[in-house]
């Protein structure tokens, strides 16, 4: 069954993108394309129809597809927590906790778990293009590898190994690959792509021939900076640090600035890719060790894998102070999933779910108070924002139930008549658990009226689906589809 899989040099070459790429302009030629990832380890994550869980980045693969996301695209799920352990998600649904001392534990059930899904998307495709974690030159993983050459090899996929030229070193990335791996995990190999090149790629000619010479693949094309992928959503928080800015003071223009802090384990953090888009707002993500902006609009705290270590990260921060200074101010403050839990009184833990602490005071914002239970919500919701009787529509995927006094005053009303989030008595500091709001152009507009800042009403999937097609383009000028084609037996 034709399928070829994407592995690269390391983490962030671009692999995410290429398989996106890849899947549009294939899905563009009239193959019926399914993406796969047999082990992912992100925090950013998406809902399937079926009420499961996969990673962010595979979603937006089936997108480029034009297919809806499954369970079996993302069997394996590592969902970091702490520095030492990550939520285990298995065909959608949680698992339990691997800690990294149990590496190599039960791999070998869950690579046939990852085999068995693979194998059931070969049979509703023409083509599927399976994309590697990390790099295959980890050797010291190779053992219980279940996401690079492990899965290769077990399920005979044919590998295209990327390498990353903006980061340098990209011959030395493809050609140390070469000298580590072993011959069978060399010959599954059959050919390389350079990524992410500025300038006229004929200066790198000589690069290439070197990498074929030194290795014995077949170089398959050099790819520029894709320029056209910036509205598409980042895989995971490695490329959210690199976009991390602090402004100085308002920019020109800019009827609102909105501030949003680097948590640890930041989850879902393409909630406001479409904030990035309005011309009237200036949205900026607070590292650690900066204070948040007293001069801005709004602050909102994001969703959270850790929620009782990230709070207690936030108030280390001092940035516990810095926001009650900025509701003193007449600051607005917008909780999300586990930003609105912590927005409350007490957050509980006792089974100790999310990590060891067992509880912890919130910021006192909202009098509510969040229980974590092993029950984790999945969902996709639409119903209306209370506050501005907007229509919303989303997604709900956490751990915990939060009640109190102020969820007598929910944010959200869903279709089914349930009401989720809280507003506080003043009406400035406001939650909920859903995820995706300010996708939904209407409550994206009404919402920045609230500051007096008019929206571009821009529907945003539209700018997701012309810059998948964008990038489709250009893989298709740089590229030997046809050689790639070949490797992954498909006959176009």
């Amino acid at each position: 069954m034709p399928a070829i899989m994407i592995q690269g040099c390391g983490s962030d070459v671009g692999k995410s993108l290429l398989v996106a790429g890849l899947c549009r302009l294939f899905a563009n030629r009239g193959v019926v394309v399914r993406p796969f990832k047999p082990q992912n380890m992100s925090n950013n994550a998406a809902v399937t129809a079926g009420g499961g869980e996969i990673g962010r980045s595979t979603a937006l693969q089936a997108l480029a597809c034009r297919t809806p996301p499954t369970v079996d695209m993302n069997p394996v799920l590592l969902k970091p927590q702490s520095d030492i352990g990550a939520q285990l998600i298995v065909r959608g649904r949680r698992q339990g906790v691997m800690q990294a001392s149990s590496h190599g534990r039960d791999k070998r059930e869950l690579l046939q778990i990852a085999v068995g899904s693979f194998r059931t998307l070969q049979q509703e495709a023409q083509l599927v293009i399976v994309e590697g974690a990390g790099s295959p030159a980890e050797t010291n993983l190779r053992t219980h590898d279940i996401a690079n050459m492990g899965f290769a090899h077990a399920a005979e996929v044919p590998v295209v190994l990327v390498g990353d030229i903006d980061r340098g070193h990209v011959i030395a990335s493809l050609v140390g690959a070469h000298a580590v791996l072993d011959d069978l995990d060399r010959e599954r190999i059959r050919g390389f792509i350079i990524n992410k090149f500025r300038g006229d790629a004929r200066l790198f000619d000589d690069g290439l021939r070197t990498i074929e010479s030194r290795t014995g693949w077949p170089g398959l094309g050099v790819v520029p900076w894709l320029h056209e992928a910036g509205a598409l959503p980042a895989e995971d928080a490695m490329q959210l640090d690199q976009a991390i800015a602090v402004g100085g003071g308002a920019t020109p223009g800019r009827q609102i600035r909105i501030a949003v802090p680097r948590l640890p384990h930041i989850a879902n953090f393409d909630d406001f890719d479409p904030l990035r888009t309005e011309p009237q707002v200036e949205l900026m993500f607070v590292p650690p060790g900066q204070p948040l902006p007293l001069d801005v609009s709004l602050i909102i705290l994001p969703g959270s894998k850790a929620t009782i270590a990230d709070l207690e990260f936030f108030r280390s921060q001092g940035w516990d102070i810095d926001l009650l200074a900025h509701v003193r101010r007449g600051g607005r403050v917008l909780g999300i999933c586990a930003g609105y839990q912590m927005l409350g009184r007490l957050v509980l833990d006792p089974d100790r779910i999310e990590g060891h602490q067992a509880s912890a005071s919130g910021l006192g914002l909202l009098d509510i108070t969040t229980t974590m239970t092993g029950n984790k919500q999945l969902r996709a919701i639409t119903g209306v924002d209370v506050v501005t009787g907007s229509p919303i529509s989303g997604y709900e995927m956490h751990l915990g139930v939060s009640t109190g006094p102020a969820a007598s005053r929910p944010f959200i009303r869903f279709e089914d008549g349930a009401t989720d989030g809280a507003v506080s008595s003043d009406g400035r500091t406001l939650g909920c658990h859903v995820h995706g709001l300010f996708h939904a152009p209407t409550f994206r507009a009404a919402f920045l009226a609230t500051f007096g800042a008019t929206s571009n009403q821009e529907d945003y999937s539209l700018r997701v689906e012309q810059s998948l097609d964008a990038v489709a383009a250009s893989l298709e000028q740089a590229l030997d589809v046809d050689r790639l084609a070949s490797i992954a037996q498909l006959e176009l």
